[in-house]
């Protein structure tokens, strides 16, 4: 009897935004068209519409793209530890054992660095590209961005579109895809730093939206005095830094959605460029976290965990992939053992996530397995107080700040999400318990209402299975953790299943 021949391993292009919500396109039921192209690869591919960041931090959230583990376990929880991470093995060593060539252009903002790819076009941060190669151009506008000082430029940026970095990016990524070797899958990262402040835009996208056509906010500054300290903390540092920035929250949301834009059509050149190659390449899109967009009269992120910043968009289009969009719970934990199971390779040790595979496919997962999804937030220690002013990284004085800081980040904050409901508990006990269907920008909290007592101790049973759940498995040793298919841990086929042979002998500390 003959062996069928096995597929050959996708190609994987994975593109990853920064700072970009969920819901603002017209497939996530914005009001608006901001990505056509992106929303018409999710039409041929599988979209997630409840989709979730580990960590709505850059560094933390992509540890747990690379790795597929929880900050908890990863141990970066803030910006600056990169080199932190603790894993066995995480995506590129997972891609590069299964015969790939490693492409990465644009923002690293992670563990890995140049030396760690075939090839490396970058470091392209939010302000500045990489001086080398660079033209007498885009070196100006590197300059001007970074004058901004992370603001809201009120007019049509001075430069034209080849100097912006998304422009620079996919060309980078044109040319890694020309130079990379037929004879092997192709791994491919493209990592835009937009829509990330600096809010800008040029012509034509500054005017594709008019500050009177965007949406209203489903809430502004008046609702800051209902949220937490840390809201009322971070919402009077940037009005005594920047008095009446609010004032022009249209023009800043019609900057970020011309972003979107222009993002899409360099998205849109970038796929094009895969010719053949297209009919066998998986196309993973997402974002590390969101924005608030305005929203309680805030830009950018740092306090709390809104859905807003939370939510993120996560697709796949490509080979074997079925056309749907799926409402389960998923977390950006479960990209890595989904390109395990796409690309032929075993999960590693110590990886949390779970494999969407079979959801791809069009199967039909165990509904308890993804009824809910989980994030963390915060580097530790007790929580600073709404009067207290720590130094910082950046001067009380003058305009600039940063909205991560040791005082938006202090202390330790858990989400779960259960069906409509979402809970909120931080390590001094105070508790927040929200409908998201009837409150969206959950304002009404009802963790202490007597006739909520049910759904509140359901989900903190919830909150606990997977604060356990998140337990690093990490170092291996004498007693082998029993592993499950699709680490499908909650699954009924858990119950049944033998232990899978190591395939790593312990954890690495990078």
């Amino acid at each position: 009897m003959s062996v069928p021949e096995r597929s050959p391993a996708p190609n994987i292009l994975l593109i990853m935004t920064d700072q970009q919500r969920a819901d603002f396109t017209a497939a996530g039921g914005f009001g608006l068209d901001t990505m056509p192209f992106v929303d018409s690869l999710a039409a041929r591919g599988t979209a997630f519409s409840g989709a979730y960041t580990s960590y709505p931090a850059c560094v933390p959230a992509r540890t747990s793209l690379l790795t597929g583990r929880f900050p908890t376990a990863h141990r970066v929880r803030q910006n600056s530890t990169p080199g932190a991470a603790t894993f066995a093995e995480d995506m590129l060593d997972v891609v590069r054992k299964a015969g790939y060539s490693t492409h990465f252009v644009g923002k690293p903002h992670m563990h890995r660095g140049p030396d760690d790819f075939d090839s490396f076009r970058g470091p392209f941060m939010h302000t500045n590209g990489p001086a080398d190669g660079r033209s007498e151009e885009e070196a100006a506008f590197d300059v001007w961005l970074h004058g901004l000082d992370h603001g809201v430029h009120p007019e049509p940026t001075p430069f034209p579109l080849e100097c912006q970095l998304p422009h620079r990016i996919a060309s980078g990524a044109i040319e890694a895809m020309d130079e990379a070797d037929l004879e092997r899958p192709m791994f491919l990262w493209a990592s835009f730093p937009e829509p990330h402040n600096p809010y800008q835009v040029p012509e034509p996208y500054f005017g594709l939206f008019a500050e009177g056509e965007v949406p209203e906010r489903i809430a502004g500054p008046e609702a800051i005095a209902g949220r937490s300290e840390k809201y009322r903390w971070l919402r009077a540092l940037i009005e005594e830094k920047r008095p009446g920035y609010d004032d022009a929250w249209r023009r800043y949301r019609a900057n970020y959605l011309g972003m979107l834009r222009l993002l899409d059509d360099q998205i849109r050149r970038l796929v094009a460029h895969l010719g053949p190659r297209a009919d066998n390449t998986v196309i993973v899109f997402l974002a590390d976290h969101g924005d608030y967009v305005g929203e309680y009269g805030l830009q950018r992120k740092g306090a709390g965990m809104p859905e807003c910043l939370l939510r993120i968009p996560l697709q796949f289009t490509g080979p074997g992939i079925a056309a749907q969009r799926r409402s389960e719970l998923v977390s950006m934990v479960d990209v890595l053992p989904t390109l395990c199971a796409l690309a032929g390779a075993p999960v590693p040790e110590g990886v949390q996530g779970r494999s969407l595979a079979p959801l791809l496919a069009g199967e039909d997962p165990p509904a308890e397995e993804f009824d809910s999804v989980y994030a963390e937030l915060g580097y530790g220690g007790v929580p600073y107080g709404v009067d207290e002013r720590p130094p910082l990284h950046f001067p009380y004085e003058g305009a600039t700040f940063d909205e991560l800081n040791s005082v938006t980040q202090s202390g330790g904050q858990r989400m779960v999400r259960l069906g409509r409901h979402k809970l909120l508990m931080d390590g001094e006990g105070n508790g927040e318990l929200y409908d998201l269907d009837a409150d969206p920008a959950e304002l009404d909290d009802h963790f202490d209402d007597a006739e909520w007592a049910q759904v509140r101790d359901a989900l903190l049973v919830r909150l606990a299975r997977w604060m356990v759940r998140v337990a690093d498995d990490l170092p291996t040793g004498a007693y082998r953790a029993k592993t499950v298919p699709h680490n499908w841990r909650w699954a009924e086929q858990a119950r049944s299943s033998t232990t899978r042979p190591s395939t790593t002998t312990g954890s690495r500390d990078l």
